[in-house]
Parts: structure tokens; sequence; C-alpha cells
């Protein structure tokens, strides 16, 4: 009995204690990772510059206002020579110059770039709502993605503890039977590697039940990266009933990436617009006031202040720049028609995607009814076993048969019904609808 306890110890020692866990539900988990999440909050803050940059100044509405004032002089010997005088010579003549102004330059038609501008500038306030709006969704799939992979890795861990507890008992009546002699040293060897395998089975579960648990914590950006953290759910629970023509109808209206692309071809639009702006006149405002004192120290007079208003108006059209405003405009229209080609791929890619998990999602639904059908077989034939094998009436290999063909149909189960909710995610990321996992 000593040597099948050291498996036992070992397994007790690195399987996580139920004691002081936090619970969570997977609309907590979604609640703490939307909240938290490091690249999330990366990616709303620059939302928060597109929202910034959305203004009629950013766009060159509004004109540019400065203020300015300087100092110069000069340091200079100067000769002069009167045509009917005789020559002046100074020396050392310091000359000076102050002024301070306020200046004002203002377009006041540039082709209507200004407006094309503008529109640009909410496009990327859009496709920055968007970005975030993808950020949340993978957020989301991804936190629901690994809560189930949580809790399948739990549903593992509790089936492999019962496969361990089973290979226990057989290990328990061939020790007995052994003892009393009816049965064979092979067969007592033969329990105890059956048992031993089991129990390092359930060992190297319990490092990938905590590298699950390590990553839905790093998901939901928890400080305590080694938190605890336990799951309520003990199934994996799916939507048998989603509705095809309703999910690719949605697709075709709410899938963030499609509405992307558009906004992508609209901002390539409005670039081609930009460029033909070039093709209009512009008209420019310049105005200022200031005031200049200059000293002099030769001439007629020694200081002269000036103070007022200069204005001006700027009317200009380019010509001709080399043919080249017509090849970039050329270029623009060739980027728009690749923009549409792309959102046409893209629309197809995504259809594709559609139609192959629809067709996963209800294959593995099919696959779950009959795999439970299985493990109720599997389930029966096992008990039916380890009767016979109590009586005497079967081998250790049969029993052992019949105890991995219960575990097998038990992973069969548990991993169509998580491969049906991934499909679930898939499809309703597809359609844009996973905030139904908020509700």
């Amino acid at each position: 009995m000593k040597k099948t306890t050291i498996p036992l110890l070992a397994i007790l020692f690195f399987v996580p204690l139920l004691n002081a866990q936090d619970i969570y539900t997977l609309r907590r988990c979604l609640e703490v990772g939307l909240e938290h999440n490091y690249d999330l909050r990366i990616v709303r803050n620059e939302e928060l510059i597109s929202d910034n940059n959305v203004s009629i100044g950013n766009a060159g509405y509004l004109p540019v206002m400065g203020l300015n004032s300087g100092y110069s002089g000069t340091l200079n010997d100067i000769t002069q020579y009167p045509f009917d005088d005789e020559k002046q010579e100074w020396s050392g003549i310091h000359n000076q110059m102050m002024n301070v102004g306020l200046n004002v330059d203002w377009m006041v038609f540039d082709g209507f770039k200004m407006q094309t501008n503008y529109a640009r500038l909410k496009e990327l306030q859009q496709m920055g709502a968007l970005q975030t709006r993808i950020a949340v969704e993978n957020l989301i799939s991804s936190l629901v993605t690994e809560y189930y992979h949580y809790v399948c890795q739990n549903i593992n861990m509790k089936n492999l503890k019962a496969a361990v507890a089973l290979s226990k008992e057989r290990l328990r009546i061939v020790e007995a039977r052994y003892n009393i002699g009816s049965m064979s040293r092979l067969d007592l060897q033969q329990a105890r590697v059956d048992f031993n395998t089991d129990s390092s089975r359930l060992l190297r579960q319990s490092e990938v039940l905590h590298a699950s648990r390590i990553k839905l914590n790093e998901l939901m950006a928890i400080d305590n990266i080694n938190q605890n953290t336990a799951v309520i759910d003990s199934t994996i629970r799916f939507d048998a009933f989603l509705e095809q023509n309703a999910i690719w109808d949605k697709t075709l209206t709410s899938n963030a990436y499609l509405l992307l692309s558009e906004k992508n071809k609209t901002l390539s639009e409005l670039d081609y617009k930009t460029l033909q702006s070039r093709n209009y006149p512009y008209l420019k405002l310049n105005a200022g006031y200031g005031y200049s004192q200059n000293r002099y120290e030769t001439g007629s007079y020694n200081r002269q202040d000036v103070l007022g208003l200069n204005y001006g108006l700027s009317l200009g059209f380019t010509v001709f720049d080399g043919m080249n405003r017509k090849r970039e405009q050329k270029n623009a229209a060739i980027v728009v028609e690749n923009r549409t080609l792309q959102q046409e791929q893209l629309a197809l890619s995504i259809a594709a995607d559609f139609s192959n998990i629809w067709m996963a999602y209800r294959n593995n639904i099919e696959l779950v009814n009959l795999e439970k059908e299985n493990l109720t077989t599997a389930q029966e034939y096992y008990e039916i076993a380890i009767a016979r094998y109590k009586l005497g009436d079967l081998s250790g290999i049969e029993l052992r048969e019949a105890q991995n063909n219960l575990l097998l149909a038990e992973d069969r189960l548990l991993l169509a019904e998580y491969n049906t909710k991934l499909c679930e995610i898939s499809l309703l990321q597809l359609s844009g609808q996973l905030n139904v996992y908020l509700e």
C-alpha cells in the first residue's frame, strides 16, 4: 500500500486547492476584461486621438494668427559723395530697428480641400470607433474561448480523477487477491502500472489546467496573475438553435471588418477629391497690425515710428506642374478601384468562412448527440465490466480496455461540445453579435 499512496500524495500536492478561490461567471470575466485589458485600453486611447482630431481648425477652415516681434541693427562706416559738395564720412554709425505685430493668414478658398479634409477626419473618427469595436469583439471572443477552455480542462481534470479512482480500486482488488494467492504478481504489476499511468495523466492535466487559468487571468489583466480563479460553470453550454439566414443577414450589415473596408474605400475617395482640389484656383487673405521703430544716427531725423495695418489678397492657380497633378489623380482613381476590389474580396472571404463555420457548427451538434449515446454505452459497458471483474469473470486487460473506452468517450463528447462552442463564438463574431455574452 505504501507504493500506491506516493503518486496520490504527488497529485494532491500539484493539483490547485479549492480554498480561497475567487468565483467567476462568464459575464464577470468579460466585465473585468473589458475594463482592465491593456490592449483594449490602448485602442480606446487611440480612438480618443481620432475624436480629438475632428475639428474645423484641423481641417483648415480657421485662420492662422501669430504674434511676432524683433530687433535688428547695423553698425557701419559710411562715406557719401555728393555731386556738388565734398564727400562726407561717418564712422561707427549704429542704426536700430524694433518691431512688434499681429499677423493673420487665412485660406479663404482652396478648391474645396477644407471640406474634404473635414469629411476625412470624420471618417477617421468612425474608423477609430470601428477599430475599438474590433478590439472589443476580439477580446470577448478570446475571453469566452478561454473561459470555456478552462471549463473544459476542469472537466478533463474531473474525468481523470475518476479514472485514477477506478484504477486505485482495481489495484486494491488485485492486491487483496494477490495477498491470498488468487492472482499472480503479473496482474499486480499491470494494475500498478495502469494506476501510475492514470496518475501521471492527472499530473499533466494539472499543468494544462494551470496554464489555462493563467491565460484567463492575463486576458482579464488581473494584477495577481496566479490568482486561484474558479469558474461557476461545470458544463459547456452552447446555443444549438442559431438560424443560418438571420446570422448571415446580420453579417452583411454588421460585420466590423466589412464596415471598416467600406471606410477605407471612402477614405481613398476623399483622397482623390483632395487631389482634385488642385484643379481650382486658391484665394488667400493675409493681414497684419503692428508697430515698428527705427533709430538712425545719420540723416535728417534720428527716429521713425510706424503704427498701422497691412492687408492683402492672393489669388493663384497652378497652370502647369509637369503633368504631376494629372498623374497623381489617375493613381488615386486606381487606388479607389483597388479598395473596391479589396472590399469585394473581403466579402467573398467572409462568405467562405461563414459557410465553413456553419457546416462545422451543424456537424459538431450532430457529433455531440452521437457522443452522448456513445458515452452512455461506454458507462454501461464499464459497469458490467467492473462487476464481472470483481467476480473474477473478466481479465485486468479487458477491464482496462473498458476503462479506456469510457475515458475516450468522455473526451470525445467534451471535444465535440467545445468545438460547437467555438463555432458559435465565430458565428456571433462574424455577425457582430458577441455582446449577447454580456446580457
